[in-house]
């Protein structure tokens, strides 16, 4: 207990100082609990708003992708040049150090794997909650199929996982998983990322496409892109910018990073497009000049 002695008489309650604005930076999300605004922050810079989230959960159903051979050698350089880190539990547990001052968003669904036709037959919520806690996760990915067979399945999964994320204090990032039945248009983006939102996901995975802007307007709450199918590293920052410029939050980019030929480089690119306002020409030449720094 403290001395009452001694204590000095007047206070100072700063009566000329405002009250801070109690709003979030974060879109929609305003009115969540304080740890989870707290993970948020985590992901998304408050100075920017924005992410770069490095992806590298592919082997969970494609196995040893191409650039991930090698988990250790390929991704952990790169943790110090991205926002996030998404991967699964085994591959973050055995290949990235604790030591990483990184957020981590777990890949936590299991779907079929490349060995099926069709990988659209929905996902399961693939992990425990306390188990996201005990590794310090910022959030939680669950892919969902809307539109395919696994469509109820998927998002009695995001459901599942929205109601422990909030007990919890864990946002949701929603992915919207694009088959082979299923087009990559503006309809169908809009119906599919409004879904997710609707269902509690606190952050929206999806693919960019024309009319981007209409779909990020119609979500309540941020959006990143998905980087997709490898690009060559221009065409790849060209997206990034007009993704942003159409009002997405950030990038979760994989392959685009981790399979170029100067993986760094290119995730300091993606940055000063995400974070520091450069346009895609700009941020091309910055990864040329830098690639020619490093031989």
């Amino acid at each position: 207990m403290a001395d009452a002695v001694g204590n000095k008489a007047v206070k100072d309650f700063h009566l000329d100082v405002p009250a801070p604005d109690q709003g979030f930076f974060v879109k929609g999300l305003g009115n969540t609990d304080w740890g989870l605004k707290n993970r948020l922050s985590r992901i998304f810079s408050p100075k920017s708003g924005r992410t770069v989230m490095l992806a590298f959960d592919h082997g969970y159903f494609m196995g040893s992708t191409a650039g991930l051979e090698r988990i250790d050698v390929s991704i952990a350089p790169l943790a110090d040049h991205a926002d996030v880190l998404m991967g699964t539990r085994g591959a973050i547990r055995s290949c990235i150090p604790p030591t990483a001052d990184r957020a981590i968003c777990l890949r936590a669904t299991h779907d079929n794997s490349v060995l099926f036709d069709d990988l659209s037959q929905g996902s399961g919520f693939a992990l425990d909650m306390e188990d996201a806690i005990r590794m310090n996760a910022s959030a939680l990915a669950i892919q969902c199929f809307i539109g395919a067979k696994g469509e109820r399945d998927s998002l009695e999964a995001l459901c599942r996982a929205v109601d422990q994320g909030n007990r919890y204090g864990i946002p949701i990032m929603g992915v919207t998983a694009v088959g082979k039945e299923m087009a990559r248009t503006t309809k169908y983006f809009l119906l599919a990322t409004r879904i997710l939102a609707e269902q509690g996901a606190s952050i929206i995975k999806t693919y960019f496409c024309e009319d981007f802007e209409k779909v990020v307007a119609a979500c309540p709450v941020p959006i990143v892109i998905a980087g997709g199918k490898k690009l060559p590293e221009d065409e790849a920052l060209t997206m990034a910018y007009q993704a942003v410029q159409s009002g997405a939050c950030g990038v979760d980019m994989g392959r685009n990073i981790f399979q170029s030929e100067y993986p760094i480089e290119m995730c300091e690119a993606v940055r000063k497009v995400v974070h520091e306002g450069f346009n895609d020409k700009e941020a091309f030449e910055f990864f040329q000049e830098a690639t020619k720094a490093g031989k």
